[in-house]
């Protein structure tokens, strides 16, 4: 193995031993008291129950990362890379087939390994704690739609980018990255209209005085809102949310009909204050810029690094390619992600902070807004008391002590 090969290992086992600190840590704090707010909305019955689910959802997400970095190992070590693309090259013509076959080989393998582990979440632990409400059908139409649209969407984009590599010499990084954008904005512009109805139902809200409070409450703030939707967030879980989505005319605001069936209007539209907070505020739009620099980075790195025989060899790969290459970058990227994804975390958070501000500065009773975030965190089960580190890495919202003190 060398010095690539080396490296990689360590990110990978770095990255694998900073993920279970994480979790071990975020377990031994269930043992503590949390903070005082957090204790009494929660109350005795519901700490344990919270506790008992923290420590369900953390096992089983602990074995299913083991078993994937297993696997991965095995599978690398054991020269599985190579004899997968002598199969490829021996069963296809033409670089771009190669590719798409076997980037979908390795994709397909990931998704096969995390099957049974994504039944028992929803089958088994998420009915144990009454959240689940997914029918086998509606599970099965849910991943088969979802494949669907990996491999038309997902072939596409990787298509354009293997045939760039492979034809547009040093502009490939840069020419990739703005096919990259394009399809970023492409997707925000009509994912809400064709992409997000495949999976539920998206209904106008009906005329009552929810609606009519809602279309006051924008007015006031000057937000141009057409319609509001009802999501049937209900055919799948008993979890409450709301959120934010699009760009022009697609723009919309969605909230689960268990949102509307669990609060009040008042927390509702303190809910969908927040949810404005983040469009007013620019979020959406910080976010895709800041998304659309991470690609820019990884499209500089990756053509960098296609052109190193040292990252084919250190996964034993005789003839290095570009789909190939493509891959075992993913895997030295590593160390990167997670430094990124920290950073992402810590704006994401500081946005959440600014969007509760907004809500509690324009909606009509703020007070709402303290027992809408009350009621969700309780009765999705979410951690009294997270560990620190645990939120650095993993937290896009902060812990609800930290917004109530807020």
């Amino acid at each position: 193995m060398n010095i690539y090969g080396v490296v990689i290992l360590i990110a990978l086992l770095a990255g694998y031993g900073l993920y279970v600190t994480s979790e071990y840590l975020n377990l031994r704090r269930l043992k503590l008291p949390p903070p005082h707010s957090v204790e009494t909305l929660y109350g005795g019955e519901g700490i344990e129950r919270a506790r008992s689910y923290l420590r369900a959802v953390t096992q089983q997400s602990l074995l299913e990362r083991s078993t994937a970095l297993l696997v991965l190992l095995v599978f690398w070590l054991s020269g599985g890379f190579d004899w997968l693309d002598s199969l490829v090259r021996q069963l296809f013509a033409g670089e771009l087939v190669r590719g798409l076959v076997f980037v979908g080989f390795v994709a397909l393998a990931y998704m096969v390994v995390g099957i049974p582990f994504d039944v028992y979440r929803t089958f088994v632990t998420e009915t144990r704690f009454r959240f689940n409400r997914t029918t086998w059908r509606t599970f099965l139409a849910d991943r088969a739609k979802g494949l669907a649209l990996a491999v038309v969407i997902g072939g596409l984009l990787l298509s354009g980018v293997l045939l760039l590599f492979l034809h547009a010499g040093g502009f490939a990084w840069l020419l990739c990255w703005l096919t990259v954008v394009a399809f970023s904005l492409v997707s925000q512009w009509l994912g809400p209209a064709l992409i997000l109805p495949l999976f539920n139902r998206f209904e106008p809200m009906p005329d009552g005085e929810l609606r009519e409070a809602i279309l006051r409450y924008a007015d006031s703030v000057r937000f141009p809102l057409q319609n509001v939707y009802v999501i049937d967030g209900s055919r799948r879980s008993s979890r409450a949310n709301a959120y934010f989505t699009g760009l022009g005319r697609n723009r919309r605001i969605a909230l689960f009909d268990t949102l509307i069936q669990q609060h009040s209007t008042d927390e509702i539209i303190s809910v969908l204050a927040h949810e404005v907070g983040h469009y007013r505020l620019r979020h959406v739009t910080k976010g895709l810029l800041l998304g659309i620099a991470h690609a820019g980075v990884a499209f500089f790195l990756l053509d960098f690094f296609l052109r190193q025989p040292g990252l084919y060899e250190a996964f034993y790969v005789a003839e290095p390619s570009v789909y190939t290459g493509l891959v075992f970058f993913a895997f030295l990227y590593t160390p990167i992600e997670i430094a990124l994804s920290v950073f992402e975390n810590l704006l994401s958070r500081r946005h959440e902070f600014e969007a509760d501000r907004f809500a509690l500065q324009t909606a009509p009773t703020p007070g709402s807004l303290r027992k809408a975030l009350e009621r969700l965190h309780v009765s999705n089960l979410a951690h009294p008391n997270p560990h620190p580190l645990h939120v650095v890495l993993n937290y896009t919202h902060p812990p609800l002590a930290y917004r109530l003190q807020a």
